[in-house]
């Protein structure tokens, strides 16, 4: 997927750097959709309006959408302001109705991204049709299934494609609606690196004061846009009412966040980024030397146990080792959260060899 098109060459991108969608999470009046595209338009310069016209809801009972009629107003609010606009589908008559309103990009949601059957539904209704496709990540942190989806798309003929970050589902109660993830969107950027990837804070923060810092993050992490849900009147908007912000506040999120650049051409930068960055191979050559010594031991350890008929795991030992090296990191300045994590898989490596050696005959 070496051709998957950069931002810069859709049509609806005019400026360069990160893209900035916004508009209510759903198009509830015509008066509504209007008022707040427009007052978007007059607070900031943005790339494009977004609106929900069908909106897959968890449970019943919730609005569900104003459905086709939703696409004569944002047809008419393209038309008024001379934006271009964009929705969701999910399904085949959705992209049928969007297109023939002039919807200029689609989008593509998180629970139709973890369905195979509906993602190849809409790319069979896709194939012949040029138009820019945005896939949200699937709403579990499944990166094979976002990957597949935009397999699916791309083989209908669409080059013009991004994903859109939105943050995962989880069991745990967290302070974000969707957990962030970053490492899964890191890991699809590195896997389709040309993929355009722009974030959703809004349905990653599910509330307001979490819209800036997320949309900060995704920044920081060289994100090519962001797609913040925006309302005149949030608090009683009919639908997401808590993530959803005023064109005032939109303004003042996308002011504040600094763009940083991904490259240089300054010389003197570079030379001293190659000499911090050999600085880090040399070191983590020096890691891997020691991990490969500490496996050895681990390796003596399984044998003195085998020998002995003692059990692979002790949890006296393990409790000890979690409790005291995080310690000893957090006195070094290392992040006490991270180097328990980073034991616990070395320890999970320890049992697999310790189990393997154990059960094996020795020669």
């Amino acid at each position: 997927m070496k051709d998957i098109q950069p931002l810069e060459s859709w049509s609806v991108v005019k400026n360069g750097g990160p893209i900035a969608i916004a508009g209510p999470c759903s198009a509830e009046s015509e008066e509504q959709l209007m008022e707040t595209c427009r007052q978007i338009t007059e607070e900031i310069d943005i790339t494009m309006l977004r609106a929900g016209i069908w909106k897959p809801r968890t449970r019943p009972g919730s609005f569900e959408g104003i459905g086709e009629e939703g696409l004569k107003w944002f047809a008419n609010v393209k038309k008024e302001l001379n934006m271009p606009i964009t929705t969701e589908v999910a399904n085949a008559q959705h992209v049928e109705l969007a297109l023939k309103y002039g919807a200029d990009v689609l989008w593509i949601g998180a629970r139709s991204t973890v369905n195979p059957f509906t993602i190849q539904e809409i790319a069979d209704a896709l194939k012949g049709v040029d138009v820019p496709v945005m896939i949200k990540n699937p709403i579990n942190p499944d990166l094979a299934l976002w990957k597949g989806a935009i397999e699916r798309i791309y083989g209908a003929g669409i080059r013009q494609i991004a994903g859109i970050h939105r943050g995962f589902s989880s069991f745990e109660k967290t302070k974000y609606r969707n957990v962030p993830m970053w490492k899964l969107a890191i890991a699809l950027k590195t896997e389709l690196p040309n993929l355009p990837l722009i974030c959703d804070p809004s349905h990653i923060g599910g509330t307001r004061d979490l819209i800036y810092p997320v949309s900060q993050k995704a920044i920081d992490l060289d994100f090519d846009g962001l797609m913040i849900e925006t309302h005149r009147d949030p608090d009683n908007a009919w639908s997401d009412a808590s993530q959803q912000v005023t064109p005032k506040r939109l303004a003042e999120i996308l002011n504040e966040v600094k763009i940083r650049k991904s490259t240089t051409d300054a010389e003197e930068v570079n030379n001293k980024l190659d000499d911090l960055r050999s600085k880090i191979d040399r070191l983590d050559t020096e890691l891997l030397d020691v991990m490969s010594q500490r496996m050895s031991v681990v390796n003596e350890i399984g044998d003195y146990k085998r020998e002995n008929n003692l059990t692979v795991f002790q949890a006296g030992r393990w409790i000890d080792i979690f409790q005291n090296r995080p310690e000893q990191a957090e006195k070094l300045g290392i992040g006490k959260s991270f180097m328990e994590q980073l034991f616990k898989l070395i320890h999970d490596e320890s049992i697999r060899v310790q189990t393997k050696v154990v059960n094996t005959e020795k020669a």
